[in-house]
């Protein structure tokens, strides 16, 4: 099944909901542009992305907790006071293989473990230059199997990312094919970076207000370390995505990897899986760090929570 979506495009959009998206447009333009920046020391990068980070504020009624999942390390995000989670998600963020963490995305990780009724374990896999591919899918799959290891189900378990962790997240399910470990009940990309030869970026838009092609073409030969751009573990777009599990893609409309998201939707449903496109006009990339400020990025996890919660039955709302 495929469904292709133009998520709010008929939805009218208040004059108080435009005056708050061109202001955070802004806000996200002033704070990640200089930090996101081809040249810069990745040391700096990180550091000034923690900053940014811990300035963001978090969903309330939701705890973070240093944990580890197997052997990978990370955070667990999980609903104060609410009854045992039905699902677990396994998150993947984002920052071009290079920069991020768990902290650094804590906006999406507390909303996401909310609206699924969801035990979230958001992984700090490893970073290059430090640690290049497969580094990262390494420790995705470990921390996918730790899951499974803490008596998860499979058909509990969603893989979740955004940007450079929704590719990740792709992988990750490759690589569990390879290795004939079962997959998760279901994926969800939020603006998800699936080719990283980077061979059909959407031309720059001025509603773009976090990547460039520069910092991408970086990020990539840092991860990459010389390794074959199309190999389908570092860019899925170039895999066999037979047998995959129900997908759900959230792009913004203005954002540098639209086309990524296209694309990736197309090859899923031509191998014949179930995946649902949803398009935001007027968003940049991964719009939904700014749910609970943004009306579209609460709507977008809304979403994901309904998709999730479809695909993992025994969940139920921790509301």
């Amino acid at each position: 099944m495929s469904r292709r979506s133009g998520a709010g495009r008929d939805r009218g959009e208040s004059p108080a909901q435009r005056l708050i998206a061109g202001i955070t447009r802004s806000g996200m333009r002033l704070m990640l542009r200089p930090v996101l920046r081809a040249g810069l020391p990745v040391e700096q990068q990180r550091r000034r992305l923690a900053r940014v980070g811990r300035l963001t504020p978090t969903p309330r009624g939701v705890e973070y907790r240093a944990a580890f999942c197997g052997s990978v390390p990370g955070e667990s995000v999980t609903v104060r006071d609410a009854p045992p989670a039905g699902c677990a998600i396994l998150y993947l963020h984002g920052g071009g293989y290079c920069v991020g963490s768990p902290a650094s995305h804590r906006v999406i990780t507390g909303h996401l473990a909310s609206r699924c009724a969801a035990r979230v374990f958001a992984a700090a896999y490893r970073l290059a230059p430090e640690e290049p591919f497969p580094g990262a899918v390494d420790d995705a799959v470990a921390a996918y199997r730790g899951l499974l290891a803490d008596g998860v189900a499979p058909s509990q378990i969603a893989i979740a990312g955004d940007s450079a962790g929704g590719g990740l997240a792709v992988a990750t399910a490759l690589r569990l094919r390879q290795l004939g470990w079962p997959q998760p009940a279901a994926l969800v990309l939020f603006s998800p970076w699936v080719d990283l030869g980077l061979g059909a970026l959407q031309p720059p838009s001025s509603g773009e207000v976090t990547l460039t092609k520069p910092w991408l073409e970086e990020c990539a030969r840092v991860y990459l370390a010389g390794h074959p751009a199309d190999d389908p573990l570092a860019s899925p777009i170039a895999a066999d995505l037979r047998g995959l599990p129900p997908t759900l893609i959230q792009v913004g409309a203005d954002e540098l990897l639209l086309t990524d998201s296209r694309r990736m939707h197309a090859a899923l449903v031509a191998a014949g899986v179930e995946a649902e496109l949803q398009e935001y006009p007027r968003r940049w990339h991964v719009f939904q760090l700014n749910a609970g400020l943004l009306a579209d990025a609460n709507r977008a996890l809304d979403a994901a929570g309904e998709f999730v919660r479809s695909r993992t039955p025994a969940a139920t709302v921790a509301r």
